[in-house]
């Protein structure tokens, strides 16, 4: 139909252009009549007898009052019919959205300039923090370990041969845009005795786009656009691969899900195959990232068994970002007990072969004595901060309140933010032209992640 179909009647289009028309014929003939134009000589002969009716003599004071208020009212209604034909335009294509179309486009355009960020790790604790991160960047990037072999994301890949969805789920769902009703869904797990009893919807949901799509990369791209993700979510590595580990009492421990219910201290992490290769937009992800990103989560189930793929190793101590290790609030059974933020830290250095981090987060948050018993019967407890021990290492230590406000001891998606955010302005990390105003823009987005988590 072409340029004809604009003609059409419903479209709610036609009205507001005749208005906008309307709007510049009025400013036109008032410009005409301000500047004394000569073919508008008997609209102004018209305003000089009215002058006279009015005055008793002859003038231009008329004449320039009609003029400039003839303007100003055509001005007027060309912008309101501008707003009136974005509005239809917007209401077409976007019914659901909601809130100032100028604050939309504003916070588009500051989350697309945000510093580039890449955040490594893997389980709940990297989605929490992505939780927040996706209202300061819209550049941010997680990269994601595929060791998990427990659960639906176990059953997955044994079966069908795909690497473990449950993590790279979770990140993808605290990025969507419409986060709270995205991941009930996503999150949902059949219950009975079918089949399908344990397995979550978002892990069916994946390795269903990752089998369309022709891989899990090509997949995650295309659950990525149907989600509205603000960023990207990349798996580490592509190969199948399995965590071992070797335990302090001199036993050998197969599999992620084993080495956490083994309850025994880790001695040294391994991964089977050795080398596999790394996605290569992982690799670039770290390399070209502004901030690098490590934790929280299972050190070393969800972070350390990164740094085993050594692409993503190299990439990391070959990036020029300011490195960033968020530590945990509480020991982990089985991984960490006993384990300070030093000791995190110094784990980290042994795998990645040498001193990289430039910044640690830990908590200063105190935990309730009561929160303290509970967690004691789970045999867990709080993590030092270590700040002088972590700081002789020649790293900056950034103690922060961390902890949220529920009933679980973990990292408020907000607190991590602001912390991040306030990092950077400190950096001043944005390349394309960060200025004291991205600061205010930032702290405002910060209520949305109240709100955010106030409809959860």
């Amino acid at each position: 139909m072409g340029w004809i179909s604009w003609l059409c009647p419903g479209i709610q289009l036609k009205r507001w252009l005749l208005l906008f028309t309307a709007g510049v014929i009025v400013c036109a003939f008032s410009l005409a009549v301000l500047f004394n134009n000569q073919v508008m000589g008997m609209a102004e002969e018209l305003l000089f007898r009215i002058s006279y009716l009015t005055t008793g003599k002859y003038g231009n004071s008329v004449t320039y009052v009609i003029g400039i208020t003839g303007m100003l009212l055509g001005i007027c209604v060309m912008i309101y019919a501008v707003k009136r034909i974005v509005r239809s335009v917007v209401e077409a294509v976007s019914p659901e959205s909601s809130g100032s179309l100028m604050e939309t486009i504003f916070t588009q355009r500051k989350l697309s300039s945000g510093p580039a960020i890449t955040a490594i790790g893997g389980g709940t604790g990297l989605s929490t923090m992505l939780r927040g991160m996706k209202f300061i960047t819209g550049n941010c990037t997680a990269v994601v370990t595929v060791g998990d072999d427990g659960g639906s994301s176990g059953r997955l890949r044994q079966d069908l041969g795909i690497i473990p969805p449950g993590d790279l789920r979770k990140c993808l769902v605290a990025m969507a845009d419409r986060e709270p009703l995205m991941e009930r869904v996503m999150q949902f797990r059949f219950k009975g005795d079918s089949y399908l009893s344990g397995h979550s919807l978002g892990n069916l949901f994946l390795a269903a786009v990752a089998e369309t799509e022709g891989g899990m990369e090509q997949g995650l791209e295309a659950a990525s656009q149907l989600f509205n993700v603000r960023g990207k979510v990349i798996p580490s590595t592509l190969q199948s691969i399995q965590l071992a580990a070797d335990m302090t009492d001199g036993t050998f421990v197969l599999g992620q899900a084993e080495i956490a219910q083994a309850r025994k201290k880790v001695r040294r992490l391994r991964m089977i195959p050795e080398k596999v290769p790394a996605v290569k937009s992982a690799v670039e992800a770290i390399l070209n990232a502004d901030i690098l990103i490590l934790g929280p989560g299972s050190l070393y189930t969800s972070v350390i068994c990164n740094l085993l793929v050594p692409e993503i190793r190299e990439a990391v101590l070959q990036s020029k970002a300011i490195k960033i290790y968020i530590c945990n609030v509480m020991t982990q059974p089985g991984e960490t007990d006993g384990y300070g933020a030093y000791d995190h830290v110094k784990a980290m250095i042994d795998y990645a072969g040498e001193q990289f981090l430039d910044y640690v987060v830990v908590n200063r948050q105190e935990i309730s004595e009561e929160q303290k018993k509970i967690y004691k019967a789970k045999d867990q407890e709080p993590i030092t901060p270590d700040i002088e021990k972590i700081e002789q290492l020649g790293i900056k230590v950034i103690p922060a309140r961390l902890v949220s406000k529920s009933d679980m001891v973990r990292h408020d998606p907000q607190k991590l933010a602001q912390v991040i955010m306030s990092l950077t302005y400190r950096l001043r990390l944005f390349g394309r032209g960060f200025v004291f105003f991205d600061y205010f823009f930032m702290r405002h987005n910060m209520r949305k992640i109240s709100k955010m988590l106030e409809r959860k």
